[in-house]
């Protein structure tokens, strides 16, 4: 299993490529069972770097939009 370190290290496309290759083998078959497991974890974790990746990018637009919001409403000159 991977560290939460090195997941951490991951940057989203660097996840989401590795997911790909995942995804890609599993679709193809051709693997043992425990070979299939072992996909299917890694996979999990993947999606787990790519769904932090993508809940931070939307904190930081979210604030960023209410921070111009905020700002707009100051404009009162």
């Amino acid at each position: 299993m991977t560290s939460k370190v090195a997941e951490e290290a991951l940057g989203y496309e660097q996840a989401r490529d590795e997911l790909i290759e995942v995804v890609r083998r599993l679709e193809a078959g051709g693997t043992t069972l425990e070979e299939s497991l072992a996909l299917w974890e890694r996979g999990e974790e993947l999606a787990k770097v790519c769904r932090r990746w993508l809940d931070g990018a939307r904190a930081r637009l979210d604030a960023a939009l209410a921070e111009e919001e905020t700002g707009a409403g100051d404009d009162s000159e």
